[in-house]
């Protein structure tokens, strides 16, 4: 049951997040994107920060400065507005698709940077994977946009968030991990926004979608750590590859847009060779000895 409910939640969290990326989409024609992360930077950062305050986590921690913790807010910024100028460039669902390839990249980080070790056949998936998104993004090929490079460096960049995560101090608590992230994604809204020209100041319907962008945000976080907390993560990570149907399906209705035979073929590549990948993994941890996250976040520091 408590599976059932972590898959759920799973889905609830990517659905949040595939509407704040046609939210944001939808502002991108006339509100400069530095505008916009500074909405989700700003907005992040105070939501977290009061949950964090409240469960009595100092933001102003000297864990701030520990080098796992630098290094993760420095791949956020970089992800997030990587991610959020896709978001302008790139129709929806090719920007979704690309992301799916986001835990193959993660799996090879640990392979080369925290020496995991791993088999042939996750050496198989993760190639196979790859060139899934080269037909995705047909380099040298009619159809290729060179501005979908910028989506590829977004998920490289959130790979290495997400290693960096692995080797942050165990006291880290995650509400601080999140505030400091956001935190992170302001300075980088100021220089692209200055660079841009300066803000622009959005009607009351964009500022509506700006707000409900920063919500979804934020509803799509919680329920992702709930989803974490609640289901077997073996169990409940395969969910998250359903933001690629959100994100096929928000594309086609609210933008027109019409995914081609490559985009697709190379979609089912990434994600069957992300899910075996996932499958060999939980084989394998079932036959290595229990270790606890906390003892396995020491190692890895």
């Amino acid at each position: 049951m408590e599976n059932l409910r972590g898959a759920l939640l799973m889905m609830l969290s990517m659905a949040g997040f595939a509407l704040e990326d046609a939210l944001v989409k939808s502002v991108a024609g006339r509100i400069p994107m530095g505008e916009v992360l500074l909405f989700l930077g700003c907005g992040g950062a105070l939501a977290f920060g009061l949950l964090a305050n409240r469960q009595g986590h100092c933001l102003t921690s000297r864990l701030v400065f520990h080098r796992a913790v630098m290094l993760r807010n420095l791949f956020e910024m970089l992800g997030t507005a990587s991610f959020v100028t896709a978001l302008a460039l790139i129709p929806l669902s090719l920007n979704s698709a690309i992301f799916q390839a986001t835990p193959l990249f993660v799996t090879l980080g640990a392979i080369v940077f925290l020496g995991a070790r791993v088999g042939w056949r996750r050496w198989a998936a993760i190639a196979v994977g790859l060139a899934g998104v080269l037909i995705i993004l047909r380099p040298g090929f009619e159809g290729f946009e060179p501005a979908a490079l910028v989506s590829v460096l977004a998920a490289l960049a959130l790979s290495g968030r997400d290693l960096a995560i692995r080797a942050c101090p165990p006291e880290a608590h995650p509400l601080q991990l999140s505030a400091w992230g956001f935190m992170a994604i302001i300075p980088v809204g100021l220089a692209m926004l200055a660079l841009s020209g300066g803000p622009v100041r959005p009607s009351g319907t964009e500022a509506l979608m700006l707000g409900g962008a920063v919500g979804l945000a934020m509803l799509g976080y919680y329920a992702l750590t709930l989803a974490m907390q609640l289901g077997e993560v073996a169990f409940v990570t395969p969910f998250r590859y359903i933001r690629l149907v959100y994100g096929i399906g928000l594309g086609w209705l609210v933008f027109s847009e019409r995914p081609d035979a490559p985009m697709l073929i190379g979609s089912a590549i990434v994600v069957g060779a992300g899910l075996y990948a996932l499958w060999r993994e939980r084989r394998t941890a079932a036959n290595r000895p229990f270790q606890s996250p906390a003892a396995r976040a020491r190692r890895q520091a």
